[in-house]
Formats: C-alpha cells, structure tokens, sequence
C-alpha cells in the first residue's frame, strides 16, 4: 500500500489532514500529487510535506491509483466531468462531500467503471485523531486502498447501507462542533464564576481530552463513566439535575436531528 500513487483533488485543511497522515505513517511524498485553484495553497503544501503538486486536475492523476475527491458537494460534478476520460477503469475513486451519494458520483463518469468509495471524516483528522465512516459497493481491494488512506489521520468503521451515512453524519461528521460548543460554554462558565479566561479555556479543553481518552480507553459505557463521578446529593448531580431540567437531552436529539435532515436535504 506504501507504494500507492495517490492524487488529491483539492488541497484544503481536510486533505491536508490525509496527506499528515499518510506522510506520518511513512508513505513516500513523492507518490502523493495535488491539485488546487489556488497557487498559494499548493506552495504550502509542497513546501511542508515534498508532495508534487499542480493546479490541472487531469494533470495530478494520469497515473494515479487512487483519487481522492476533497471538494465542495456542489463543485463535484463539474470536477469529475473534467477528470472522466482521463481516469483509469481501475481506478480507486474516494469522495470525502458531504451528501453526494455513490449515483451521484458515477453518473459524470458515464459508464466507466471504478472503484467508488464515499467517506464521511470529520476535523479531528487535522491532529490525526479523526473518526472516517466509509461506504462502497467496490471490491475487497478498493476497500483496502480506502481505509488505508483513512486509517492514517485516525479510526476507521464502515456501514453497510449508504444511507447510514446521515446519521454518520449528524453524529461525528458534525460532531466535533457540538463538543466544541459544550467546551466554548463551559468556559464562559468558568469566567462568569470568576475564573481567567487562561485558565477557563485550559480546564475545558484538559476537561474533554480527558474525559474522551477515558471514554475510549477504559471500554465502558458513557453513562458508566457518567454515574461513576455523579455522586448523589454532590456538585455533579446538582449541575446534571439543572441541565436535565433545562433540556439538553432534547436539545442534542433535535439538533442531531436537523443536522440528519439537512444531510439527505443535500443528498437531493
């Protein structure tokens, strides 16, 4: 798999995160290509990881064996009818938008035939914790190639049916956002009770690094870990009964809810 020619298109901080990833992993820099609009980016991204880089899309994948899709759902179908006649039939075909579905994606390929794979990664992936879902109809070795790639900026699961990927979405493809919310309250918190903002901001995000590595780490379930610091009668019971009261539960179920609607909404 070290040995993959692969080319992304669209050089922004998601395939940025891959390439980290792939670089980090020992991946040679010099089977990896990018394309961009902007020169600038492409200078960066040369300059930090030696990758070859080139602002002609068809230019970055002549000899590619995987292609790797990083850009805007409503920029993709003019993308892959500019790229169509230049990819190989074997080609590993990755899509990382956000609500472009497998049909979708064949449909400006015509009927050539390639690996097609979606992905839903979400931001941690920047500091090489992310957590990419993957769907394909494609054979074993596309697959591979896929979670290859993914698996070097973070974990990797896949789902059966396409559609599972809204809900994929509305979980960690979007939530990152929602912990960064929980974080950028409680400091506000913090501050109102009289805390620095220094401090405040370092308690929150120590709080969640924290909180997730145990989550991960120790194999039990969140509302284990929850009632285990949830002392009848202490400080978090009275802060969990208020928030209760003030109806986070529903809160969270509504927003994952329109943050679901939204993603097959874009799906068409």
């Amino acid at each position: 798999m070290q040995n993959l020619k692969i080319s992304f298109i669209g050089g922004g901080n998601m395939a940025e995160a891959l390439i980290a990833g792939l670089t980090r992993a020992g991946h040679d820099s010099g089977n990896i290509s990018v394309s961009d609009t902007q020169q600038q980016r492409l200078d960066n991204l040369h300059a930090q990881y030696r990758v070859h880089v080139n602002t002609d899309n068809t230019a970055v994948i002549l000899d590619a064996d995987v292609v790797l899709l990083a850009v805007k759902p409503q920029q993709m179908n003019v993308v892959l009818s500019g790229i169509a006649d230049t990819l190989k039939a074997e080609t590993t075909l990755i899509s990382i938008a956000a609500g472009v579905n497998i049909e979708a994606l064949q449909r400006p390929l015509g009927s050539k035939s390639l690996g097609l794979v979606r992905v839903m990664p979400n931001t941690p992936a920047l500091v090489g914790a992310g957590m990419s879902v993957l769907f394909s109809n494609a054979d074993a070795l596309h697959k591979q190639k896929a979670e290859y790639i993914l698996a070097s900026s973070g974990e990797t699961a896949w789902v059966d049916e396409e559609k599972q990927l809204h809900a994929v979405t509305a979980l960690s493809g979007s939530g990152p956002a929602y912990f960064f919310l929980l974080a950028e309250l409680m400091q506000a918190a913090g501050e109102s009770l009289g805390l620095s903002k220094d401090l405040a901001a370092k308690l929150a995000a120590q709080t969640a690094m924290g909180s997730g590595k145990m989550l991960i780490e120790s194999g039990r379930e969140a509302s284990d870990l929850r009632a285990q610091v949830s002392s009848p009668g202490g400080t978090t019971q009275a802060a969990l009964d208020e928030m209760y009261e003030c109806g986070l539960p529903t809160a969270v179920r509504k927003g994952m809810n329109a943050a679901h609607k939204r993603s097959k909404e874009l799906a068409g």
